[in-house]
């Protein structure tokens, strides 16, 4: 099992616990690749940041 399925399957277990579980698996799939997306975003945009801090003099 990938990083991403195994991320669905807690997802969707967590989702399921709070009263959740009309998704069907393909969007829980696709709510993983989203955040990745968005963390991936958030991850260059703090190095990004984090660069241009180290330059300043």
């Amino acid at each position: 099992m990938n990083v991403k399925a195994m991320m669905a399957t807690i997802l969707q277990n967590q989702m399921a616990l709070r009263g959740v579980d009309s998704l069907k698996p393909a969007e829980y799939e696709e709510i993983v690749d989203l955040l990745i997306e968005q963390l991936r975003v958030l991850e260059l945009s703090l190095a990004t940041r984090e660069t241009a801090n180290k330059q300043k003099p």
